[in-house]
């Protein structure tokens, strides 16, 4: 099975490298409704999902499905547009790809983005939340199966799941930048539904701040991999048990949309300025 994983890493990697993406400086998935920063990126290869070998393809009708490659903020960035969720039926290994794709291109950290709902009901629709650790309640993780040895070992620590140092820059840059960056626990669920008014309250009690479907197997396959990550989640709307209203999925992505600018300002200034 090791083996397998491996041979389908290796073929998305090479068919990737034969169309000329080599150095990359950065890695990028990019989330709901958050695209603005796909069109920052000076483009020099886009490549359609479906052309990637072992490539899930992005069903979700706001996600774009294209690998982008190109220069943004004088790097080398290799932007992932569009992600892939389980409950579109893959697999979590599937929902990795994007992952352990970049650690083989030798990115040397992997940002996410992500658009979720809050349960914090002191802050505000678009806001921005760097994720500081989560909970994950999905039915699995990219790392169930046999281990694969020669990504890491079979029980990663998650102690500091979410890198400090990349943490610790992209919170003094917000404070510089004077953009409001709230930090807090995201917890993934499976979805596709939303959730109700007692989850809600449950998610809440057990110590999440923001509620998703995703980011959680791919920071889990990051941490596995060595790949340094870090995480920031547009709060798109308002879980609030006591006042629950119909969500309307046009109003996530436009509030997304909204908010997006401070985030690419955010991840861009990260981007020219960060090293290890």
């Amino acid at each position: 099975m090791s083996e397998n994983v491996l041979k389908k890493i290796a073929e998305a990697v090479s068919f990737i490298q034969s169309k000329g993406i080599k150095q990359v400086d950065a890695a990028i998935v990019l989330g709901t409704g958050l695209h603005g920063l796909a069109k920052e990126i000076k483009t020099e290869i886009e490549i359609e999902y479906s052309l990637i070998p072992n490539f899930p393809v992005s069903t979700v009708e706001f996600h774009s499905g294209r690998l982008l490659y190109g220069t943004l903020a004088g790097k080398k960035v290799l932007a992932f547009n569009g992600r892939f969720h389980s409950y579109e039926g893959y697999h979590m290994k599937q929902v990795a790809m994007p992952v352990w794709v970049a650690k083989k291109l030798n990115a040397p950290y992997l940002l996410i983005s992500n658009a979720a709902g809050s349960m914090n009901l002191q802050w505000k629709k678009g806001d921005l939340m760097l994720v500081t650790d989560h909970i994950n309640l999905l039915p699995s993780n990219p790392l169930i199966g046999a281990n694969v040895d020669e990504l890491g070992s079979r029980f990663p620590d998650m102690s500091k799941a979410y890198h400090p140092e990349l943490n610790k820059t992209l919170i003094a840059i917000a404070k510089k930048q004077n953009i409001t960056l709230r930090q807090g626990v995201y917890v993934a669920v499976t979805g596709p539904n939303l959730e109700t008014a007692a989850e809600y309250r449950f998610l809440n009690r057990i110590g999440a701040n923001a509620v998703g479907m995703s980011t959680v197997p791919e920071v889990i396959a990051a941490v596995h991999c060595g790949l340094p990550v870090a995480a920031i989640s547009v709060l798109t709307d308002d879980c609030d048990p006591d006042n629950l209203q119909p969500v309307s999925i046009p109003e996530i992505i436009r509030i997304a949309g909204e908010s997006e600018p401070g985030l690419t300002a955010l991840y861009k200034q990260f981007i020219s300025e960060f090293n290890f």
